[in-house]
């Protein structure tokens, strides 16, 4: 009620700007923005910043001013192509209400999926009407609605083994690729190749329609662009305490200069390391195929968040399925160390990325240590499951003699 009773006083005023004098919306303007250069096939200026900006002031007035780092694929700008014919206050409206019945469709069919929480249906509903995550989809005007129902289809796809549709729907991701670089690894590495060539062929679909509409060029710019993505960081997150993963995580907690020179290149390396550790973890769980199913897909979406080389606040959505599925796992065990552990660490990383702001002044992001340390539990449960799994093969086996 807090947050978003705040919210509703701060963009209610009469203009698009609101009363901290942001414009209404934040980064919806630059798809705005996208949409109309794909109306007018002005394929050239998809990765032009200048060019975008002075186009958004021409549409957008209050926006005079704002420049966006063209980083999104081109097939995205022809998606979001229909909203630009609208004015900027119909457009934001008509998504904001898409990513919110988007968000709301993800999060009851996830629930629906939970026998054990059938009987917390309001608890779930503040829950997820609550989570600091979909506020941050709302106020800032992103897309990662669409990254959390590509990630929920998948669930329900691999869950009727039907794996080159989820494939297809991991591919989806292409939009937003760092977000899929997690389940790709993991993937490969236990050698899912229908996913894999799900995913390939939906994301060569994606791109060739967008080489379709402009023809290569601009392709090729974003190519180059995602190649070079490291030098523009400090551009692409101007707020890096409003960011979750693992790599910012290490940039923010060490300095990056030193008396001895720059150790930007340490914080680097252990984003590397680190990540390797969590992609380690993720695939040992989806190795033991006596783990349940609930528990390696929401470590699969955990490793998504920590490994992703980007990921702002609302990017946090994607984990709304982990959070009901891990939750209607947690209800019916027993109490041990390990579930105890999960479930405390569940509710942290529901709720810490409220004070993720003030990583400005600790450098310590405790989201990420808090997402960190519930897909280690999730490995030490699966890893016992897979222990009790053999226990009880030996047990039979044993059974099977005493009774020959």
């Amino acid at each position: 009620m807090v947050l978003w009773s705040l919210y509703i006083w701060t963009v209610a005023t009469p203009g698009l700007r609101d009363r901290n004098n942001n414009l209404k919306g934040t980064d919806f303007l630059h798809f705005y923005t996208l949409g109309t250069l794909a109306i007018a096939h002005r394929g050239s200026d998809l990765y032009n910043m200048n060019a975008q900006a002075a186009l958004s002031a021409q549409r957008v007035p209050e926006a005079a001013g704002i420049h966006y780092l063209p980083l999104y694929s081109p097939q995205l700008s022809i998606f979001v192509a229909p909203l630009a014919y609208l004015s900027y206050r119909w457009a934001l409206a008509l998504w904001w209400i898409g990513s919110a019945s988007i968000y709301s469709a993800c999060c009851y069919s996830v629930w629906r999926a939970c026998q054990n929480l059938r009987g917390y249906g309001t608890t779930a509903f503040i829950l997820a009407l609550a989570y600091p995550a979909f506020f941050h989809l709302i106020a800032w005007g992103q897309t990662s609605a669409l990254a959390l129902a590509c990630f929920a289809l998948m669930f329900f796809l691999l869950r009727e083994r039907k794996h080159f549709l989820a494939g297809l729907a991991l591919g989806c991701l292409a939009f937003k690729p760092q977000l899929g670089l997690a389940a790709a690894i993991v993937f490969l590495s236990i050698g899912a190749w229908k996913i894999l060539a799900g995913a390939a062929f939906s994301a060569a679909g994606q791109f060739l329609i967008g080489i379709l509409y402009y023809s290569i060029e601009p392709f090729h710019r974003w190519i180059s662009l995602m190649w070079n993505a490291r030098g523009v960081w400090p551009l692409l997150e101007p707020k890096p305490y409003q960011t979750h993963s693992l790599r910012t995580f290490w940039s923010m907690l060490l300095p990056t200069v030193a008396p001895w020179g720059s150790i930007s290149g340490l914080s680097f390396s252990l984003y590397i390391l680190s990540a390797g550790v969590v992609l380690g973890l993720t695939i040992a769980c989806w190795r033991n195929r006596a783990a349940p199913f609930p528990l390696r897909y929401s470590a699969l979406l955990l490793a998504s968040v920590l490994v992703s080389p980007h990921l702002t606040v609302y990017d946090l959505v994607i984990l709304a399925p982990a959070f009901l599925l891990l939750a209607d796992w947690l209800v019916v065990q027993p109490l041990t160390t390990p579930t105890r552990w999960l479930g405390t660490l569940l509710y942290f990383s529901y709720m810490l990325p409220l004070i993720g702001p003030f990583a400005r002044w600790t450098h310590l992001q405790l989201s990420v240590i808090a997402m960190a340390g519930a897909l280690y539990f999730i490995g030490q449960i699966c890893s016992q499951t897979r222990s009790n799994a053999r226990a009880a093969i030996i047990d039979a086996d044993e059974s099977r003699i005493v009774n020959t």
